[in-house]
């Protein structure tokens, strides 16, 4: 099942800060998740994901029964808890973001 793959604005703006090569392993990634999100590590619940990236983190969460992915952030592990904590906060809104 192919997922369709949605980014916020934090994500967009957080991508146009990393090199070229970083932007490359992203795409990787990317094609990755739509063919499988659940590649990424579990965290606190089911939905939400995070896939490395050297010290950086992707943050997404996965909708199944939307067929989609809504990635959200990428930081580095020293701001791993705070990001996560913001996704948690606002599931709900993020998943509104996918359905419009």
């Amino acid at each position: 099942m192919i997922y369709r793959v949605h980014t916020t604005k934090r994500f967009n703006k957080e991508i146009e800060k990393l090199s070229k090569e970083e932007n490359k392993r992203i795409k990787n990634i990317y094609q990755q998740i739509k063919e499988n999100p659940y590649i990424g590590n579990q965290l606190k619940i089911k939905i939400l994901r995070e896939k490395r990236l050297e010290e950086k983190r992707i943050y997404y969460l996965i909708f199944e029964d939307l067929q989609a992915v809504l990635m959200i952030a990428i930081s580095n592990k020293k701001a791993q808890q705070k990001v996560i904590d913001y996704i948690l906060e606002n599931s709900k809104i993020f998943r509104e973001s996918v359905i419009k």
